[in-house]
């Protein structure tokens, strides 16, 4: 078993003092038969009174209500997580095997009512530019490929031909945008292969979370975001554009949706004079701690 603990900080700046509205906060990972959440703090500056709830992605959601005005709103979040081996468990074993499915991929009946929602292109206005860079693409070293191979063969030349960018901005850059500038970040890239699969009928959704990197060890990383695919014969499977690879157990989910919005880490509005805003910054850090050690908190 691995244990990490991961502290996650936001910081918006105004120059005067702001009135807060109601904040929507995509923070608590998501659990399952390989993560296990030991610990969850969710703090605010100013203080915030939270209302918790699943939403219709199985989202853990926390909604935050502020009465405080101030000029500086800091969210911290701070997790200890348990990650199971996979020799330990044998779910994962058992779950984890290579996709046969052709394509076009066909889904089962009882299934379509859900699936659309993951194939409806959340971009129309760049449907036709996404589905004719995928036409364009070398076709993959398979004859005849798997949707899977597929998956992996987009997402692999989104690595090889789009340059990372960190972004603090908010929101996402649309697909022909990234395509245009040759550079995203991570949520760009994630939505790029999430409406190329979507435009090869191939059901996608957006993941945010984290990455257990160099820099997140050292508490310069920040969010993360990939893509999941999925696939009758497999279920959810995941590809990280950004790095050019599957994901692993090197990524842990905070949330997912059929749109970019839906998993925003932190999102709400804010009532001040015009100008207010000064900007944000984020920082995250994710160690690895001994599994008898279940808080290693330092908020000052």
């Amino acid at each position: 078993m691995d244990r990490f603990h991961i502290m996650h900080r936001t910081i918006y700046r105004y120059n005067a003092p702001v009135q807060f509205g109601m904040h929507r906060l995509v923070l608590r990972p998501r659990e399952g038969h390989e993560i296990t959440v030991l610990k969850h703090q969710l703090t605010t500056v100013p203080q915030a009174r939270l209302f918790w709830l699943t939403d219709i992605f199985g989202n853990n959601i926390a909604l935050a209500q502020f009465e405080e005005e101030s000029d500086r709103l800091e969210i911290r979040n701070e997790v200890v997580i348990d990650r199971m081996p996979r020799a330990e468990d044998a779910a994962p074993l058992k779950m984890s095997r290579s996709s046969v499915t052709p394509l076009p991929v066909t889904y089962p009946q009882m299934e379509l009512p859900v699936v659309r929602g993951y194939i409806a292109t959340v971009y129309p206005d760049d449907q036709a530019k996404v589905a004719a860079w995928v036409a364009s693409l070398p076709p993959p070293e398979e004859a005849h490929p798997t949707a899977m191979e597929m998956v992996e063969h987009v997402g692999r030349r989104i690595y090889s031909t789009i340059k990372y960018r960190r972004r603090e901005e908010p929101g996402v850059q649309t697909p022909s945008g990234t395509l245009a500038l040759g550079t995203g970040s991570c949520r760009d890239m994630a939505v790029l292969m999430m409406e190329a699969c979507r435009s090869m009928g191939i059901a996608t959704r957006f993941v945010s979370g984290y990455l257990n990197s160099t820099a997140s060890a050292a508490g310069r990383g920040a969010t993360h975001a990939w893509a999941d695919v999925y696939l009758p014969d497999n279920g959810w499977t995941g590809f990280d554009p950004t790095i050019g690879e599957r994901v692993s157990r090197k990524h842990l989910a905070i949330g997912v949706s059929a749109h970019p919005r839906g998993v925003m880490p932190v999102s709400g509005i804010f009532n001040g004079p015009p100008g207010a805003y000064e900007g944000m910054e984020v920082a995250v850090t994710m160690q690895q701690v001994p599994v008898e050690e279940v808080a290693v908190v330092t908020t000052e």
